[in-house]
């Protein structure tokens, strides 16, 4: 008998963990708050992508590497999950797919925003 509270205890936080929102916080930098990765690294947003779908591929995504899915997690609003096209799932927000910069160096670096009138810091 005392293994079936145990075994709810387990299925419950199985599951909340599986639609918990994405590794986010809110990082103070000299451009204001902008949404970071666990690791304290900025996220930014691509102007080129389009329709939820990602469009940095190749080198683009030697520069911008995706914020990749982990596992098998489940978006709660306003996040989302996109599909890449090698099928690989990618954290989107607002249905704009999140990604890193390669030249950030540490966590509040902001050396992103605004490359080529394309890149964006996201905003919480």
């Amino acid at each position: 008998m005392k293994t079936l509270p145990l075994a709810i205890a387990i299925c419950l936080a199985t599951g909340a963990s599986a639609l918990a929102a994405p590794p986010v916080k809110t990082v103070d930098t000299e451009k204001g708050p902008v949404l970071a990765a666990e690791n304290g690294m900025t996220l930014y947003t691509y102007k080129d992508d389009m329709g939820g779908a990602s469009s940095c591929y190749d080198q683009c995504a030697k520069n911008w590497p995706p914020f990749m899915v982990e596992g098998d997690a489940a978006a709660e609003a306003p996040y989302t999950i996109v599909e890449r096209k090698d099928g690989s799932k990618q954290w989107a927000k607002d249905g704009m797919p999140l990604y890193f910069f390669v030249k950030d160096e540490k966590m509040g670096d902001v050396t992103g925003d605004g490359v080529k009138g394309e890149w964006d810091v996201a905003r919480p």
